[in-house]
């Protein structure tokens, strides 16, 4: 009987998450398109020749998936036991403005051509300056208009996490604050990081696990989960056990999108599949390869990796590696055990089971993803 019961109710719950995500999603994407809104027309309103930047803006931001602020917003249910509660659409939509620069700085650095299906905002206005013939250097203007608008949705993201928490008492704000500080540095050193792994011609372990944490796990679902819940008031216990969520399904999503960046579909992804190995991306990906080759596999890595000019069989020789070696295999098995973890975690979490059902969902989706 109660197997019948709980096979009754699962799609009840299935609805009720499908409804309450739908509904606060559009909250989030108001919020966004408010406050992008007000300072485009206030751009704007200094000079009409910046309407192609805020466009740009406007465009490109709304293609995102907005994982982030689903965890945010999952996370203050957990604590509110299912209520909105004030702030947390502006603390959404900070986190995915937060990311949204990042990406457009990150573009910059490992020089991207394509994101979420567009042109990367660098090449918007190297393109723009080349069919408009206009003086100078194109890429290095495409380069300049890209950096100033990260900047500006870095300045407008720190404005939405500000608001989000004016309701709050000074101890409360304090705390989102910190958080949120946090967060952004670990993001910042993450990045860092990265960009120097690619200067070296071998692979760290240790320094490749630590930004698998700082650049992705805490800041994709730790404090998402983490911002939402403390501005609902969540306690320590649950706190802990959403950054133990994050840190597991955090790096089993970083090890997916190394996956999808070497053998990724680009008309899926929105971005080409070599460009991961151009860059010189020092995965755990690549880790496990190196350690596993044997010489002529070695040197192929070797050859391959962070070669701007390397040519596609020489990429599918590099893909024939990954595969020969069973690295790829490793990874996945990796993705695995942290995904069993972090859904361990969750089925232990002590909120409503809508909750729970979502962010099961949430975690499953981030981690099987093609895109």
């Amino acid at each position: 009987m109660q197997s019948i019961m709980q096979q009754t109710e699962a799609p009840i719950v299935d609805d009720l998450v499908r409804r309450r995500q739908r509904k606060t999603i559009a909250v989030v994407n108001d919020v966004l398109t408010a406050h992008v809104a007000e300072h485009s027309d206030f751009l704007r309103g200094l000079s009409p020749e910046v309407a192609p930047m805020t466009t740009a803006i406007t465009d490109t931001l709304a293609r995102g998936k907005r994982i982030r602020a689903q965890f945010c917003l999952w996370g203050a249910y957990g604590a509110s036991g299912g209520d909105l509660v004030t702030g947390i659409p502006e603390m959404a939509a900070a986190i995915e403005l937060f990311h949204f620069a990042a990406l457009i700085h990150d573009d910059i650095m490992d020089n991207s051509d394509t994101r979420r299906g567009l042109p990367t905002m660098h090449r918007q206005f190297t393109d723009e300056h080349v069919r408009e013939q206009r003086l100078g250097d194109s890429n290095n203007h495409g380069s300049a208009v890209a950096i100033l608008v990260g900047d500006m949705c870095l300045s407008w993201s720190d404005d939405l996490a500000a608001m989000a928490t004016d309701d709050l008492d000074l101890h409360s704000r304090r705390a989102v604050r910190a958080m949120w500080t946090q967060m952004r540095d670990e993001a910042y050193a993450g990045q860092y990081l990265d960009m120097l792994s690619q200067t070296e011609a071998t692979t760290s372990r240790s320094r490749t696990d630590l930004i698998l944490r700082l650049k992705s796990a805490k800041y994709t679902i730790s404090h998402p989960l983490r911002l939402g819940g403390t501005i609902a008031r969540a306690d320590g216990a649950l706190l802990h056990l959403y950054d133990q969520i994050g840190l597991t399904a955090g790096e089993a999503f970083q090890l997916r999108d190394d996956l999808l960046g070497v053998f990724g579909n680009p008309l899926v992804t929105g971005k080409p599949a070599n460009d991961d190995i151009r860059e010189g991306k020092r995965t755990l990906l690549m880790a496990e390869a190196e350690s596993r080759a044997n010489r002529s596999q070695r040197e192929l890595l070797a050859h391959c990796l962070g070669n701007p000019a390397v040519e596609d069989a020489e990429v599918e020789a590099l893909r024939s590696v990954l595969i020969a070696t069973g690295a790829d295999q490793a990874i996945e098995e990796r993705i695995g055990e942290l995904t069993a973890e972090a859904l361990r975690i969750v089925e232990s979490l002590p909120v409503d089971e809508i909750t729970r059902t979502a962010l099961t969902g949430l975690v499953e989706r981030c981690v099987s993803r093609t895109s």
